[in-house]
């Protein structure tokens, strides 16, 4: 372990200190449980996938599609959640977000047909969308010296969510039933409500009027800011060899390296729990010396790990490679919190709403991609575009980011 590496690792741990200061740290902890709640319920979709296409008869095609739905609405709803964000505040959004996102849940659970459960599902990813840009909004008011530690431990919560509530849900399912898999969460968001409403601050300007927000001269002229092209386009690269790599390691590890299917669920878990300390700590490090290092060096691990998968063999090596894998998951939080810290107060989340509507609508194309290749019989070849696509974006990190 490295001298800077030390010293982030003992950074991070008294900034955490420093956030439950003033009465932030229930703000913290509110918020996290949250996106725990809205990021790791989407996981669970997976998870319970077979028992839900044996309850409908669903085809592979179908199921898929199912995702595809869930994520598509997500994406298509950044946007509106930073509209409202700007709009009536933080507080009331997060809180409506929750209430939306048990509602729904629970007409999945309810749904009696397959094609309500495709309009309820959509309508769940839509309702945590509202959740995914006004969590970084309202950390920038309440942390704006300590935003990069502040996203990156609730972020970290998201992982803590990734790694355990899929395994419980498929416990719950095997006990009683799929719909109970997905049915125990409603109240747990109906819990992050209150939570958010009793310990989040009123917002503290006057509201920006929509069409101030949706003005295209000024949403456009914040966008096309040289600072935001270039980040945005990291965020682009990020999301597609992201959602490429996350859609297919499992399936690579089952079906082309013969791994053991608890053991390959096993390591995508572990993919997920090392983003408990990956990104805090990569939050720290932007917080200390800016965004260019970190990520060149994220991306340089992230392609060799990449890379290597179509040559290892053996569980040691599955566990290093994932380990090593791992860092890729801090990309985004150091990305983020530059972009929030940069964009205009009244309008920051309208624009990072557009934001993430573009990179996570352009991310989920990858998995379909990486599924065609895979299907031609090159899945190897799959593996080694992404990782050069990982060494490109390091690159391009080094050479277009001043900072």
């Amino acid at each position: 372990m490295t001298r800077f590496t030390v010293a982030v690792v003992t950074s991070t741990i008294r900034s955490f200190g420093a956030l439950r200061g003033g009465g932030r740290g229930s703000i913290l902890l509110a918020v996290a449980f949250g996106w725990f709640l809205s990021i790791s319920v989407r996981t669970i979709y997976p998870a319970l996938l077979p028992r839900i296409r044996a309850a409908y008869g669903l085809s592979l095609t179908a199921a898929g599609l199912l995702l595809t739905v869930l994520w598509v609405a997500y994406a298509a709803g950044q946007l509106p959640g930073g509209v409202l964000t700007d709009w009536i505040g933080e507080r009331l959004l997060l809180v409506v977000s929750s209430v939306l996102a048990a509602m729904t849940l629970s007409l999945v659970v309810l749904a009696d047909a397959p094609v309500v459960l495709f309009v309820a599902t959509a309508l769940f990813g839509a309702g945590t969308a509202l959740y995914g840009t006004s969590r970084f909004t309202i950390l920038q008011r309440v942390f704006p010296d300590q935003l990069g530690t502040a996203t990156g431990a609730t972020m970290a919560a998201g992982d803590v969510g990734n790694a355990v509530m899929p395994p419980v849900a498929g416990v719950i399912a095997t006990a009683v039933a799929w719909q109970y898999g997905l049915g125990f969460a409603v109240p747990l968001f109906l819990l992050a409500a209150v939570g958010l409403w009793t310990t989040l601050p009123g917002r503290q300007t006057a509201a920006t009027p929509l069409r101030e927000q949706l003005s295209p001269p000024d949403l456009w002229r914040t966008l096309s800011q040289p600072f935001v092209l270039r980040r945005t386009l990291l965020l682009v690269l990020w999301a597609v060899l992201f959602q490429a790599f996350v859609g297919f390691y499992p399936t690579y590890l089952m079906d082309v390296a013969t791994v053991p299917s608890p053991v390959a669920t096993a390591l995508f878990g572990f993919f997920f729990a090392l983003g408990i300390p990956t990104k805090p700590l990569a939050g720290r490090a932007y917080d200390r010396v800016g965004v260019r290092t970190p990520l060149v060096v994220i991306m340089g691990a992230t392609a060799v790990s990449f890379a290597a998968v179509p040559f290892a063999s053996g569980l040691p090596t599955f566990v290093v490679l994932t380990a090593l894998a791992a860092g890729v998951l801090g990309f985004e939080t150091i990305v983020i919190s530059d972009l929030t810290g940069r964009l205009p107060d009244r309008t920051r989340g309208t624009s990072l709403g557009a934001i993430r509507t573009v990179y996570i609508g352009l991310g989920a194309v990858s998995p379909l991609l990486v599924g065609a290749v895979a299907d031609a019989g090159h899945f190897d070849a799959a593996f080694f575009a992404i990782a050069a696509l990982a060494g490109l974006t390091g690159l391009y990190a080094f050479v277009a980011i001043d900072v």
